[in-house]
């Protein structure tokens, strides 16, 4: 390598994604905050290996809302809203963040704006108004009622009837999320200012949400029946295929423009948010090949049939279809998602966490995945998610992932001194960053271990991928190698104990799901035997497999 090649920080990062309005309340008024988080950066990187170790943080929307979907119904792009705090708040979280040698990421949500933002109220005062293109309106139907087939994401009509003017504006979302128009120079130049006004104040980069509805047909053509639709058992809304209402071609040069705009920063990354297979992923990829410092969300693995062919298969043509300047990256959870545990059982998820935090790539770790914790349980009279309370009956609601972070094991769980917006999870009295940071085989110290080796191992952050065939078809193994370092990474995927021979010269083991640090020692004679949903990881010494 060449000595004066310095990598990009997203190469060594793990990246950290806080929601804000569950991470830490510092107000006691049930809501977390921007001090809140800086109160507990220490937690998250204080420079030792008592902390978590990330390198990066990503937040979700923190700019002036009036919450109907909690943050992404966005007033105002470059103004912080009251409830997390003010500028000065988040200047100063910048400036310890940054002070501790972490990068800061912000959500970024260009698809649509709050109803009250000035731009709509403008471009609904008069089908004259200037900004009226800035939206997409539409005449009804010759029966007067929407324009197309188009459905929104949580529930009913993509369309609204504004009654002063006579026209359906689209809505991707709620009807209080109008969506931008993006074939509109103006829609883009302002946007794209808002990108410069963020970079200006010294953010690191964004997460692009909702990136694949940016472009709609333009002569807003109905969608197409989705054949695998199933009635009263898939969501309503997935009831088209949406080959019009999103994924345009011209989405391609919308992203290009945002990396276009980050190039001119140096060290910056986009993350986009769509939910894509690896052809879709491939197009974006594309997107910025000019500016390769995107990448579209990967999020596979949280879909994947369980087993190890299934994880290896789809990995291993991942890696394949990635180019040259590609930087690959693997999610397992989200605000959008019931919580990884949830999905897969406790045993399963810290399987998954040592696949993802020894994998090539950048790790999205979503807030409390480190703790192993599930989903909160929300009854019918404190659901927030305006989805799960349009669209019931379908298990929808997004609440359950977006409890409060559990900091220690007194009835607040020391997120607030007041009534918390969602309730605290059940299991916060033993799962919490206090208690498990004093049990050794903790997922927290599972996960601190791990992200602290992969910081430290150049294999593990700038080394090859390469898959191996096993004697043993319900383990997945791969080697991380650089010309001076070498692991190999063996995960039972099976609920019954598994026997393992690994041929040539295998060192030290370094880590692992049920010893977090390993026990330093050598396999006997090759063979390794590994426990139900165990995972380890080994050096290997030059001149093995």
């Amino acid at each position: 390598m060449n000595p004066a090649y310095q990598e990009p920080w997203y190469h060594r990062a793990t990246l950290y994604h806080i929601y804000p309005l569950s991470f830490a309340d510092s107000d006691g008024d049930g809501f977390g905050d921007l001090k809140g988080i800086i109160q507990h950066l220490d937690y998250l990187n204080d420079g030792t290996s008592e902390s978590l170790g990330v390198e990066a943080i990503w937040l979700s929307p923190v700019y002036v809302s009036p919450m109907a979907d909690w943050g992404y119904d966005v007033v105002d792009h470059t103004a912080i809203d009251p409830r997390f705090g003010t500028m000065a708040d988040f200047e100063r979280l910048l400036a310890e963040v940054h002070r501790r040698g972490m990068k800061l990421l912000l959500d970024y949500v260009p698809n649509h704006t709050s109803i009250l933002h000035e731009w709509f109220e403008e471009a609904r005062a008069s089908r004259k108004s200037l900004k009226r293109d800035w939206y997409i309106w539409a005449d009804p139907a010759g029966d007067g009622g929407p324009p197309n087939n188009w459905l929104s994401r949580f529930g009913g009509p993509a369309w609204t009837l504004d009654e002063t003017t006579g026209q359906y504006y689209m809505h991707s979302f709620l009807p209080e999320q109008p969506d931008l128009n993006w074939r509109n120079p103006g829609v883009r130049d302002a946007m794209l200012d808002v990108l410069r006004f963020w970079l200006d104040k010294g953010v690191d980069g964004f997460r692009t949400d909702a990136v694949y509805g940016l472009v709609k047909d333009k002569v807003l053509r109905d969608d197409e029946p989705n054949p695998n639709y199933r009635p009263g058992i898939s969501d309503p809304a997935d009831m088209f295929s949406r080959v019009h209402s999103s994924g345009q071609q011209e989405l391609g040069s919308v992203i290009g423009s945002f990396c276009e705009v980050l190039a001119h920063k140096a060290d910056t990354f986009l993350l986009s948010e769509a939910y894509l297979n690896i052809a879709g992923l491939r197009d974006l990829y594309q997107a910025c090949r000019e500016h390769p410092l995107h990448a579209p969300f990967n999020f596979n693995l949280m879909g994947l049939s369980w087993g190890a062919h299934y994880f290896r298969s789809f990995i291993d043509e991942y890696e394949a279809m990635l180019g040259p300047n590609d930087w690959p990256n693997y999610v397992l959870g989200n605000h959008d998602r019931h919580r990884l545990v949830k999905r897969v059982g406790p045993q399963r998820a810290r399987l998954l966490g040592m696949l993802q935090l020894t994998l090539r790539g950048l790790p999205v770790v979503y807030y409390g995945e480190e703790l192993g914790l599930s989903d909160t349980h929300v009854n019918k009279n404190q659901r927030r998610d305006p989805w799960g309370i349009r669209v019931p009956g379908y298990g929808l609601g997004r609440d359950v992932a977006r409890g409060p972070m559990p900091w220690n094991s007194d009835i607040d769980a020391g997120f607030t001194t007041g009534v918390p917006w969602l309730p605290i999870a059940s299991t916060a009295a033993h799962l919490n960053v206090e208690q498990e940071s004093r049990q050794p085989s903790s997922s927290l110290n599972l996960y601190r271990h791990l992200i602290h080796l992969r910081t430290q191992s150049p294999a593990l952050t700038e080394g090859d991928y390469r898959s191996l065939q096993l004697d043993n078809p319900y383990v997945y193994g791969y080697i991380r190698e650089t010309e001076l370092q070498r692991f190999l990474v063996i995960l039972n995927f099976d609920n019954h104990h598994a026997v393992v021979t690994l041929k040539g010269k295998v060192g030290a083991w370094v880590a692992g799901t049920e010893v977090v640090d390993g026990d330093g020692q050598e396999p006997l004679d090759g063979l390794v035997e590994l426990g139900p949903y165990e995972g380890r990881m080994y050096e290997l010494i030059r001149g093995g497999k």
